[in-house]
């Protein structure tokens, strides 16, 4: 894995580009999205219709300027209802722009439009975009690019030559919508991916793969390269490797990071890494490989067993049909949770001036447990067994409070909370500590009545300015498995993580409250628990899930509820005109 690599912070280059970068302006970045239908062939099968973006998969990038505006009109032409989430981006005062259907928004009806206005300030690195509806993400999502005011001069790292953006993804050779749908009528997740892709393109290791399914990098000998790597693949954890290359970390969730050396990358859906590569192999070809992590234990349906692959080619190498092939990295084994928690644990902050420091006192404190469990078929699950006994269906909690979403026709969550109607939208009593205590990682706990789980629409109030500390503790029922849970709105630190059963006593004297990582996406560990901590200085509602998809249809979800601040700055704001109906 290698030994961590500090370079001394000087300030006269890079933060001295940032301080008086006031030449640079800030500047609204506008883009429209058509979302529509693509018709694409994936694996040598004939063409399918799938939803996308500007006919394009992966949708567009977005480059915008820490200070800027984004403004980004949506045209619906799809036949699906559509929203977007801006993934990681804060929402300070355009929690009407957020995107998740039903929290925040109504959707975008087909044949309709809806223009997302944002405001970029206080955030540089890699985030991303996507819907925030049915299963749509698959096709739906795309890079979003915060670089700093003062350019690459002004990156608290070494300037690269280049940067790259590597967007892992999955693909279905079905419609995704329609895969949702059957889910949501049966209880049962979706059936898992048909390839792992890598910028959309599955690679050369699939039956009947060919040259313009794989993804090509071109690079020069000896050059620095930043790689911009998400993970938008809806269910897996991925490991991510380039052949005889090796890396070092400099940001994690759009938040810089100590240099962290590595010659593998590990990301959950929804997470993103910045990563130096130096071209110093020998010029040649060399594949990137992103290979799926498997942290489930105990019982639950199997997952592809497959990797995808991008082609990192050294210029002036030979490409031709007598060309040598690429060479393939080893790959972490499946169940290699160990490297994964090396690399998710070892992260952390690179402390700069200006930049968020934990909160040392607390407020609010919650422990949370996350998994799967069982619950009664729903009315709406036509092929369901309804039978009115317990039924062994799928389902989620957190607290054993299995989240669904309000029901089409009501308003979304943040309009109820901005006209102070909330009755039968949601309560607001989702509960700081779990209804019973028992050993939470052990199989023994396994049984029928702690699996079982309600279904309920519940959100946690806070006050504005509350700082909040959360234990998110996995479970064993059914199985134990790596969870990684989206915070909207925040960034949180993360202050531990460990295996098993978390302990105050034992846990708090590991907490790092100097310089903890800080993320809006934390994998909790298989069978264990992390510990994060925010500051609820942004009113409105706020969803937090986890961010494997098939878990938040299940109801591994909840919301914060910020109250108003005492200004009309600290306040929600009036929805904008154009905001979609239900």
């Amino acid at each position: 894995m290698g030994m961590a690599r500090y370079w001394p912070l000087v300030l006269p280059l890079g933060l001295v580009a940032l301080l008086f970068a006031s030449v640079a302006q800030a500047a609204v970045v506008e883009h429209t999205f058509n979302v529509g239908n693509l018709s694409i062939s994936q694996l040598c099968r004939p063409p399918m219709i799938i939803t996308a973006v500007n006919g394009q998969l992966p949708g567009p990038t977005i480059k915008a300027r820490e200070g800027d505006t984004v403004v980004v009109h949506l045209v619906n032409e799809s036949p699906y209802n559509m929203t977007i989430h801006w993934h990681g981006i804060f929402q300070r005062g355009t929690p009407w722009a957020d995107g998740p259907a039903m929290v925040t928004q109504c959707p975008v009806k087909p044949g309709a439009t809806y223009t997302y206005r944002f405001n970029v300030t206080g955030q540089e690195g890699t985030l991303w975009w996507h819907a925030h509806i049915s299963l749509l993400r698959a096709t739906v999502y795309g890079a979003l690019i915060l670089h700093p005011r003062g350019g690459a001069a002004a990156y608290p790292f070494p300037k690269p030559h280049a940067e790259e953006i590597v967007l892992l993804g999955e693909w279905w050779n079905a419609n995704v919508h329609d895969l949702d749908d059957m889910a949501v009528l049966t209880g049962n997740p979706p059936r898992s991916a048909d390839a792992y892709t890598i910028n959309g393109k599955p690679g050369d290791f699939y039956n009947c793969s060919n040259a313009n399914q794989t993804y090509k990098f071109q690079v020069r000998r000896n050059e620095t390269y930043l790689l911009r790597i998400i993970n938008a693949a809806l269910n897996t954890p991925m490991f991510f490797k380039v052949a005889n290359h090796s890396f070092t970390v400099v940001g994690a969730d759009a938040a810089y990071t100590t240099p962290y050396a590595t010659d593998v990358v590990v990301v959950a859906p929804g997470q993103t890494v910045d990563a130096l590569m130096v071209a110093g192999a020998a010029p040649g070809r060399y594949y990137m490989a992103a290979s799926p992590y498997d942290s489930a234990i105990g019982g639950m349906p199997p997952f592809l067993m497959a990797n995808a692959t991008a082609i990192l080619e050294y210029a002036g190498s030979p490409t031709g049909d007598g060309a040598p092939p690429p060479q393939m990295p080893q790959r972490p084994a499946y169940n290699d949770t160990e490297t994964a928690f090396r690399f998710l644990s070892n992260l952390t902050a690179l402390v700069l001036p200006g930049k968020p420091t934990v909160p040392l006192a607390v407020d609010t404190r919650m422990f949370v447990t996350v998994g799967l469990g069982n619950s009664d078929c729903q009315p709406e699950q036509l092929l369901c067994n309804t039978t009115g006994t317990r039924q062994p269906i799928f389902s989620a909690s957190m607290n054993n409070a299995s989240f669904v979403l309000p029901h089409a026709g009501a308003v979304s969550m943040l309009q109820a909370h901005y006209a102070n109607a909330s009755a039968g939208v949601y309560t607001r009593d989702f509960p700081d500590v779990p209804p019973v205590i028992f050993d939470y990682t052990a199989d023994a706990s396994d049984t029928a009545e702690l699996k079982f789980t309600a279904k309920s629409t519940k959100v946690r109030t806070l006050r504005y300015n509350e700082t909040v500390e959360m234990v998110l503790q996995n479970t064993r029922l059914i199985a134990k498995e790596s969870h990684p849970m989206h915070l909207h709105g925040f960034n949180f630190f993360v202050l531990a993580q460990d295996f098993g059963n978390y302990d105050e006593a034992v846990a708090t004297p590991q907490f790092n409250l100097v310089n903890p990582q800080e993320r809006n996406t934390v994998a909790v560990p298989t069978g264990g628990w992390a510990v994060i901590r925010f500051v609820a200085n942004n009113p409105g509602m706020w969803f937090m899930h986890c961010h494997f998809d098939a878990h938040l249809d299940l109801g591994l979800a909840m919301v914060f509820e910020v109250q108003d601040g005492p200004t009309e700055e600290t306040s929600v704001p009036p929805p904008p005109s154009d905001l979609p109906q239900c």
